[in-house]
């Protein structure tokens, strides 16, 4: 092995890698755009959802439960008559319909246990799944206030003091941010590299290199440096310029910590990427394999959903995705301040699958030159 071939190789995927502007533009756009619409286009909480009232019992109790519906949950309540609630659901003008029926306010203090219609646009999920235990909450305390004549102070045996770790402002912002980035590395470690594999042999230089004094061990290392380099310059500038200055995100813990976590990851990816494109015969193949291999390891690794809420089967499989051992490191130093002697861990078994993945990525690609000679 002769690290001049290794550097020297290395210097022409990132040419290969400069001459093609699709795949510039997916970096910027994976780094930028992609990090900062996660952080900010969707809402974790409910957050002035249009509601729409039919008030048929234009009474004292139906006027209070109106009003308790104000920003910044819910939007001020547009009242509407019966007639009008289907179109403008159907427009998309209201998420929620509530129906007050005529003579509620008799009814309920009378004893009697009144239905009251809510209408949800459930194809608004966000909105719709929290927004429906939001409203029948609401209406319950204002029917129980308005029936006990006062609002009952509830006084507890304890009080209990909520303090926030890592995120007093409980923004998702904060999470989505840094979740997404680390996503994006593992998602374009594995495209890049493998595109720039399967990108020599759909232009032919392949059999260029079959015929130079380099091995393919200096071929697939080349490419795993190269690559991991890109997406590892990528991340840092999206740490700084997008999370830490646009979003105004705080990182807690070390990003040089972080960053020799993630070069050890993409050392894994990359080597994934390769030998996904010694197993496909063209880009369009290598997407498709790409997608059937990210978002299992992208859904299941412990990013957005915690892992000891899902099944004891999956949680074990994935001990052994580099992801799930990631996104744990990562976490725990960006989020928690962590230091090494917390996450070496993490680290450990990163390197233990990254060299797994690497030597059978070597026995594919040798297999695949040697097919193609």
């Amino acid at each position: 092995m002769r690290i001049a071939n290794i550097f020297n190789l290395g210097i022409k995927e990132l040419r290969s890698l400069g001459r093609d502007p699709i795949m510039l533009a997916l970096i910027g756009f994976s780094f930028t755009a992609s990090v900062y619409m996660a952080a900010t286009a969707m809402p974790e909480t409910l957050n002035k959802a249009p509601i729409a009232i039919v008030d048929e019992d234009q009474s004292a109790l139906s006027t209070r439960i109106a009003g308790a519906f104000y920003p910044p949950y819910f939007s001020l309540p547009v009242f509407i008559t019966a007639q009008e609630m289907d179109s403008r659901m159907d427009a998309g003008l209201t998420t929620f319909a509530l129906d007050i029926p005529p003579n509620f306010q008799r009814d309920v203090l009378a004893g009697r246990k009144p239905d009251v219609q809510l209408n949800v646009d459930a194809t608004r999920m966000t909105q719709a799944f929290t927004g429906g235990g939001y409203i029948q909450t609401i209406v319950a305390m204002e029917v129980a206030a308005f029936v006990q004549r006062y609002r009952a102070a509830t006084v507890l045996p304890v009080d209990l003091a909520l303090r926030a770790r890592f995120n007093p402002t409980l923004s998702k912002a904060w999470f989505g941010a840094v979740i997404r980035v680390i996503d994006e590395i593992t998602m374009l470690s594995i495209i890049l590299t493998g595109a720039a594999l399967i990108r020599e042999r759909e232009h032919g230089t392949i059999e260029h290199l079959l015929v130079m004094p380099v091995t393919p061990f200096e071929v697939m290392v080349s490419k795993v440096w190269a690559m991991a380099l890109v997406v590892l310059v990528a991340a840092v500038l999206s740490l700084l310029f997008i999370v830490q200055g646009l979003l105004a995100i705080p990182i807690q813990g070390s990003v040089a910590l972080f960053l020799a976590g993630a070069t050890v990851h993409l050392f894994a990816t990359t080597s994934l990427g390769i030998f996904i494109a010694t197993m496909a015969r063209s880009m369009p193949q290598f997407a498709l394999l790409v997608i059937l291999t990210i978002m299992p390891l992208q859904m299941l690794s412990g990013g957005v959903t915690p892992r000891e809420s899902m099944p004891e089967l999956v949680q074990f499989v994935m001990q052994a995705a580099p992801t799930t051992h990631f996104v744990m490191m990562a976490q725990a130093v960006l989020f928690r301040g962590a230091g090494f002697d917390v996450v070496w861990p993490q680290f450990a078994a990163i390197a233990t699958i990254g060299a797994v993945l690497f030597f059978f990525a070597l026995l594919r690609f040798r297999k695949a030159i040697s097919e193609a000679t």
